[in-house]
């Protein structure tokens, strides 16, 4: 394949498309939900239990989504996860009941998942060889572009109502159309991955242990906060739009750095790159909440901080790429996001406890993460040495 030819530029316009739906789905439904639950007097880690049940969701889906797709296709599968969603978003606006929110956020998630790692998937597979850095980057930044869309619709719709979720319902509907629009080059990938077999995590973790734990280190930083800031917004005096908006700062910041880190990727090491970015996001962990009561400089930060932090997902998985070639991609991709998944439920649940412990609790717990991570990298591949230890190359 000529490196983006017209079928690759199809296949990823098509794919980034629809990890596009899961930013505005997760972004506007989980603060939307958390802000509810706070205004009902619900304790923090009440929130966090319902940002966990979406992490159970992916943990549960995301090992089934490449047999689904063998099985019935990709696309249609990728249809049917999203009139899913759209469904699940219509029973959110019809109770408020939280035992239901429980049960419909777990649908939501599974429907999510399978978007998510059929999409992810979908962009590994058609990246051109030597350039996986810059086409992640590109589709780091329109997911979280996704993701800023989410928490803005939501500023200018508010919680009330019905209507938040219905503009969320409409917008993922119509996310829906690239995938019909790429015909046959989503078709062309339907029979690779028929080869595929089911992710088998620990081969995949002795490969690159680095690369997939940093999945688990952002699914903990990327949903607990999702779920989590607001909150924390508020309980620091923020009001309930700026507390909002604060998501939107933090995902503007994944919209202007993943196609530059991307670059950098393609042309360092990527294990140097994320001890690099564990280590900005200790020193972010650290001072952000003495920044709080300075809002400007307090926002400059969170830019910067979830642009670089963002990083980690991006370039995890482009090392994870360098490891797993063809047929395993898929698999590879599917215990990728299992990790994200696993990161899903553990972060929001430590996150609350944090938050309940304390007003800078959150941090305070980012900040642990983000130490055990680093040290992580440290053991494994020494003081940044920049030279990633070699493992069997999958094939």
């Amino acid at each position: 394949m000529t490196a983006f030819d017209a079928q690759t530029k199809k296949s990823l316009t098509a794919a980034i498309a629809c990890i596009s739906i899961v930013g505005i789905g997760l972004s506007l439904v989980i603060p939307l939900l958390a802000l509810k639950l706070e205004a009902a007097g619900f304790a923090a880690r009440d929130n966090g239990a319902q940002v966990a049940v979406s992490g159970l969701a992916t943990l549960l889906g995301a090992p089934l989504a490449p047999a689904l797709a063998r099985r019935f296709g990709l696309r249609p599968l990728l249809g049917a996860a999203i009139a899913l969603a759209v469904a699940a978003l219509g029973a959110f606006a019809l109770t408020d009941d939280y035992r239901l929110w429980l049960a419909i956020r777990l649908v939501f998630g599974l429907a999510l998942t399978t978007v998510f790692v059929l999409s992810e998937y979908w962009i590994s597979a058609a990246a051109p060889r030597g350039q996986s850095g810059l086409v992640l980057g590109l589709y780091a930044t329109f997911l979280a572009l996704g993701f800023a869309f989410g928490p803005a619709l939501l500023s200018l719709t508010g919680t009330d109502g019905v209507a938040p979720f219905a503009l969320a319902a409409a917008l993922m509907a119509a996310g829906g159309l690239p995938v019909v629009w790429a015909g046959q080059s989503a078709a062309d990938l339907d029979a690779e991955s028929h080869a595929s077999g089911s992710p088998k995590l620990a081969p995949i973790f002795r490969a690159a242990p680095v690369a997939v734990v940093a999945a688990f280190v952002y699914g903990c930083v990327e949903t607990g906060l999702t779920g989590l800031l607001p909150v924390f917004g508020l309980r620091s005096g923020f009001s309930p739009q700026w507390a909002t908006f604060q998501l939107t700062l933090f995902a503007l910041g994944n919209v202007v750095f993943p196609v530059p880190i991307g670059i950098i990727a393609d042309r360092t090491s990527k294990i140097r790159l994320l001890g690099w970015f564990s280590l900005v996001g200790l020193f972010g962990a650290l001072i952000l909440p003495g920044l709080a009561v300075h809002r400007e400089v307090y926002a400059a930060c969170l830019f910067v901080w979830g642009g670089v932090t963002g990083g980690l997902y991006t370039v995890g998985l482009a090392a994870l790429a360098e490891k797993f070639h063809g047929a395993n991609l898929s698999g590879a991709n599917a215990a990728y996001v299992m990790m994200y998944a696993l990161g899903m439920v553990v972060g929001p649940l430590a996150l609350g406890l944090g938050l309940d412990f304390a007003p800078h609790g959150l941090f305070d717990a980012l900040g642990a993460l983000f130490v055990v991570y680093l040290g992580l990298i440290l053991f494994l591949h020494g003081p940044f040495a920049g030279k990633t230890p070699k493992t069997p190359r999958e094939t």
